[in-house]
């Protein structure tokens, strides 16, 4: 599977793209608000292999990187978990390396991503989970068309410490109602 965007490829995650993956996912300071920030290279090598070899599997994480066209360079990761076991609703969050934000790569991927997603293989609907902290990734989601669904106080606990979780969502008919 592979996307394009006017300035990304975004194509699965592969093994050469461990050292790039774990410069960025291990800085705990920018990913302050993710659920995993790996330790050691092997973590992320492991993680790398336990995602889905294809996209669209029940109960799988399919991991995109997303590759500046004119760079070449890994700017960041988009993950699709498939968590319906009847093939109709995902899961999606995106990671960037610190120097990439505010660039637009997360928007400009995430749009191509629920295009697909809504168009080609007819989802009926699409979530996201934040930390209700993360102001910047609401704001992007929001600008998307997502709309809060819920918000759970002090529902998961990460980086030792308990958190608020916020739930976003999109429905097809709602994607397809901005899209035109």
């Amino acid at each position: 599977m592979k996307l394009e965007t006017d300035r990304l490829l975004l194509r699965p995650l592969k093994p050469a793209d461990a050292p790039k993956l774990f410069a960025y996912r291990s800085d705990a300071e920018t990913n302050q608000y993710q659920g995993w920030i790996p330790k050691t290279m092997e973590e992320v090598v492991r993680f790398i292999a336990n995602t889905a070899e294809q996209p669209n599997e029940p109960e799988s994480w399919f991991q995109l990187a997303l590759i500046n066209k004119s760079s070449e360079e890994l700017v960041g990761d988009l993950g699709l978990h498939f968590f319906d076991s009847e093939h109709r609703q995902v899961e999606v969050g995106c990671t960037l390396s610190k120097q990439h934000h505010r660039k637009g790569y997360a928007r400009e991927a995430l749009a191509a991503v629920l295009t697909l997603l809504f168009t080609t293989w007819d989802k009926h609907r699409v979530i996201t989970s934040i930390d209700p902290a993360n102001t910047a990734s609401i704001r992007l989601v929001e600008y998307l068309g997502f709309r809060k669904e819920a918000h759970f106080e002090q529902s998961l606990y990460l980086n030792g410490r308990w958190v608020d979780d916020a739930i976003y969502a999109m429905l097809a008919s709602e994607w397809r109602k901005g899209a035109e």
